[in-house]
């Protein structure tokens, strides 16, 4: 009897430490969490500044021009999907990959290229035979977010260079979303200049580049803006995903910490019960 109080005492012990493990995950997770809304401001308020200045750009070219700039072109897809680079994030990558599934599923077969973004995601897509044409781990700290933004640009650009690809979409989560399973998918490629609003000045902005490269550009810089902010919101929605599986965890080991001092209490009171009825007998 006393074997098996011991056992449930190194059990208990074995919870404490655990549990003191998962609150420390998640106290991570949620300043990491903040650390990336943080920069989500400053991300926004330069991508608006581009957006201001495709406005002035878009003012001094001709109207027939602009109808020109954003047409449609059909050919290979490339999709980049930011998933999760560490675990204890639930099913965050599953998610993503899902909706990557289903961009690939409406394009001809072989027309798609996969850019993955996050080692934990890259394993689940090896698990799921998933052809990867390119791949990169996702940033662990907000501060990484521009830096892998302009690695996945930079790969882009030299497809599309190439002529290797005509149409880009990003993938990822959204940490404000109120059902975790929801994703975002933005098209990045062919760059749509009629969400811009034609600056109405009565003066011609000065400009040492013609108006067709100044835009193509500004467009380059906007991407580059769109996917800092995509990797920034993945990243958010990443450890705000590990914070909500922390929490339940939580919860989890509170429920086997009660159980297990009702079973050490029990096996106590057996104990005693045994030495006293051990007592009595060599009494009588």
């Amino acid at each position: 009897m006393t074997e098996r109080l011991r056992d449930v005492e190194a059990r208990i012990g074995t919870v404490h430490q655990l549990s003191a493990v998962i609150t420390a995950m998640r106290s991570i997770a949620a300043a990491r969490t903040r650390e990336a809304r943080a920069h989500l401001d400053g991300i926004r308020a330069y991508a608006t500044t581009i957006g201001a200045a495709i406005g002035e750009g878009l003012a001094v070219l001709p109207e027939d021009a602009r109808s020109r700039l954003d047409t449609p072109i059909t050919g290979t897809h490339a999709i980049v999907a930011l998933t999760a680079e560490q675990g204890f994030a639930g099913a965050f990558s599953e998610h993503i990959l899902d909706a990557a599934a289903r961009l690939a599923a409406a394009d001809p077969p072989g027309a798609t290229d996969l850019m993955l973004v996050g080692d934990r995601g890259l394993m689940l897509a090896t698990e799921r035979d998933l052809s990867i044409d390119w791949s990169a781990p996702m940033v662990v700290h907000a501060g990484q977010a521009a830096s892998l933004a302009d690695r996945i640009v930079e790969a882009l650009y030299s497809r599309l260079d190439a002529d290797a690809v005509v149409r880009v979409t990003v993938v990822h989560a959204d940490p404000e979303a109120s059902d975790p399973s929801a994703v975002m998918e933005k098209r990045l490629v062919p760059f749509d200049f009629s969400r811009f609003p034609v600056a109405e000045t009565a003066e011609t902005p000065l400009m040492t580049l013609e108006p067709q490269h100044l835009l193509a550009r500004l467009a380059e810089e906007y991407v580059f803006a769109e996917m800092c902010e995509a990797v920034m919101l993945s990243f958010a929605a990443e450890n705000a995903a590990r914070m909500r599986a922390m929490i339940a965890a939580k919860e989890n080991v509170e429920d086997t910490m009660g159980k297990l001092v009702a079973r050490a209490r029990q096996v106590r009171q057996d104990e005693i019960t045994a030495e006293i009825i051990e007592l009595a007998s060599g009494a009588r």
